[in-house]
């Protein structure tokens, strides 16, 4: 199995098991977000992962806050929410005067950071008291984590130094865990899960807000958000997006209200009206009384109709004929009841008793076309004409015969064709030049076309940089931390090297502390006064081959006894010449380093021209 189908089989496994459905994310940002986890676990290929998260339900978690990437903030790009608040609500209050309700769904909302900015701004401009009885704040989003956290509606003053002066203690009072937003206005807000792709978007909405959360959907999942948007927003709604996010490639479904600050508008959709059609059963009675009943009510069903209409039952008797009819082909009363193969309509100028039977048989209408017709002399029309079968308990009743007077459209399809054939003659006579400004057309046609792909791949390449702009201002977080404990360690660490130095250099003896190796780590101040050599000079070389004026090789004895296994120690005295060059008797002392398990890891060297005083020997 390929790498792209095992990343496929994990997607499909975190669907199966936890309700994730990551289809939609596009595919380098998911790659990159799930490799970080796999990195930090310690595993390699897409399968071992999901192996791997088989066995530890706990890794989920780390996995989601992973690929969600939560980053968010109040106010968070700053010159916007000013817009928001300047411009657009008071726009919003205006067209929604008091007391209709306001509906704003904040999508995609992490912690729940803009949810309470907006409800905020809100607040600020329609009061208090008006905010609480007219406002609804739906925020959602697919991590329960984060909900949690917004729910509970508790930051720490850190969050809140980017809300403006006045506002943090206007809207949040202090508790035990923190900052929290105050409870009355609190219950304006409603949080839920709602996964933008999968599930129904929440209606009725005036201002939609989803910041910088379309970037990381395939365009496919983009455009199937925007439809649920579209359906959710109000005719007078707004959609506030995110700086990158520019609905290029969806103005069927926005229009940009101010680009610059990515407010749209809906464009509204008209669906198609659903229509019904009657079929009206008439009964077949027997005898002259029913016939008459039957004719009656056909006559009154089609004489208002503003067509020449005959309708013949399924016997092929005239049941009705309407005034156009009568008009139109010299018909009167006495033809009411008569045989339609009896008159002359029935064949000129058409013949309609095939047209009748056909249309019977396949139950649909039968379309004969045009033909011409002159009720009187000079008075030359031209008719339409339509069978159109009636049935009643699923068996044919009848029929009806339309005839539609299309002699002005005739005239003009006559005008049209003459029209045409001159304009023929004209393009023949155009036709270089109309060749040449295709070919213009084409080339700048592909011109175009090479534009809004690269126009597309910039705007993808942006979603793409501020995805990874968001990912390394987490991943630069995470190093902000890291670096402040560093920051401690190291200030600690140079505490305890100050305090290590005051100590060897209040002995008064010169120490040399060496590893395991015989490496020297530790040459002090009283070393360097001995022997004449810096502590630079002395680090980091073995002690044996330190060039002094000392009998180095007296040394290696002691050392390999403080060295070795049982860790001995040793004393002595060697003749030595110190660094003015004079001869004294060197005492030495050569003791074993050993950790808290007792393990050997170093030696410590003591020189002195003098008996070690009691007071700084070491067991």
């Amino acid at each position: 199995m390929t790498s792209a189908e095992d990343l496929q089989s994990l997607l499909e496994y975190l669907k199966q098991t936890r309700g994730f459905d990551f289809t939609g994310y596009k595919k380098s940002s998911l790659e990159r977000r799930i490799k970080k986890r796999m990195d930090q676990v310690n595993v390699e290929t897409y399968a071992e992962y999901q192996d791997f998260l088989e066995v530890t339900p706990d890794e989920f978690t780390d996995l989601f806050n992973t690929i969600l990437i939560n980053v968010t903030a109040f106010f968070r790009d700053e010159r916007a929410w000013e817009y928001l608040a300047e411009e657009l609500i008071p726009k919003l209050l205006e067209e929604l005067p008091d007391p209709q309700p306001i509906r704003v769904w904040s999508a995609a909302c992490a912690s729940g950071e803009e949810a309470y900015t907006v409800a905020m701004l809100l607040a600020e401009a329609m009061g208090e008291e008006d905010f609480k009885r007219r406002v609804k704040i739906y925020a959602t989003d697919v991590d329960e984590e984060a909900l949690t956290i917004a729910r509970h509606a508790t930051y720490s003053r850190e969050d809140l130094e980017a809300v403006p002066d006045g506002l943090a203690e206007k809207y949040f009072e202090p508790s035990p865990l923190g900052q929290v937003f105050r409870p009355e206005l609190r219950r304006s807000v409603i949080f839920g899960r709602n996964d933008l792709v999968q599930d129904a978007p929440i209606s009725r909405i005036d201002l939609l807000i989803s910041r910088n959360a379309l970037m990381y959907f395939t365009p496919e999942a983009q455009g199937r958000i925007l439809s649920h948007f579209n359906f959710a927003l109000n005719h007078n709604g707004y959609l506030f997006l995110g700086k990158s996010e520019m609905l290029v490639t969806h103005t069927d479904l926005f229009t940009p209200y101010d680009l610059k600050w990515r407010v749209f508008r809906k464009v509204v959709r008209s669906g198609l009206r659903e229509r019904l059609s009657f079929i009206t059963d008439v009964g077949a009675g027997e005898g002259d009384q029913a016939v008459h009943r039957q004719a009656q009510l056909a006559a009154a069903a089609i004489e208002i109709a503003p067509e020449a209409m005959l309708v013949v039952d399924r016997a092929g008797f005239v049941v009705a004929i309407n005034q156009r009819a009568r008009g139109l082909f010299g018909l009167g009363p006495a033809d009411l009841g008569r045989p339609l193969q009896d008159l002359d309509v029935s064949y000129q100028p058409a013949d309609l008793r095939s047209a009748i039977a056909q249309a019977a048989a396949d139950r649909k209408r039968v379309q004969l076309g045009r033909y011409p017709w002159s009720p009187r002399p000079g008075d030359e029309r031209t008719i339409e004409i339509t069978v159109m079968p009636m049935s009643g308990n699923g068996a044919a009743v009848g029929a009806t015969i339309r005839f539609a007077d299309v002699t002005e459209h005739a005239r003009l399809d006559e005008e049209h064709e003459r029209s045409k054939r001159q304009l023929e003659t004209a393009y023949e006579e155009l036709q270089s030049t109309v060749e040449e400004l295709e070919t213009t057309n084409e080339e700048l046609h592909s011109t175009n076309e090479e534009l809004e792909t690269t126009n597309e791949e910039l705007q993808s390449s942006n979603e793409e940089l501020e995805t990874m702009n968001e990912e390394l201002q987490s991943t630069n977080d995470e190093l902000e931390s890291m670096n402040e404990e560093q920051q401690t360690r190291g200030t600690e660490l140079d505490r305890l090297n100050l305090f290590l130095e005051g100590i060897l250099g209040s002995l008064g003896v010169g120490v040399v502390v060496v590893d395991e190796d015989q490496i020297v780590q530790v040459w002090n101040a009283s070393s360097t006064e001995l022997w004449g050599l810096r502590p630079e000079e002395a680090d980091g070389r073995p002690i044996l081959s330190l060039d002094i004026n000392f009998p180095l090789e007296d040394l290696r004895e002691a050392l390999r006894s403080a060295l070795g296994p049982d860790g001995q120690a040793t004393e002595t005295t060697v003749e030595a010449v110190n660094r003015r060059g004079r001869s004294f008797t060197c005492w030495v002392r050569v003791l074993p380093l050993r950790a808290k398990s007792g393990d050997t890891y170093g030696a410590i060297v003591l020189m002195a021209d003098r008996e070690i005083p009691t007071e700084v020997a070491v067991p």
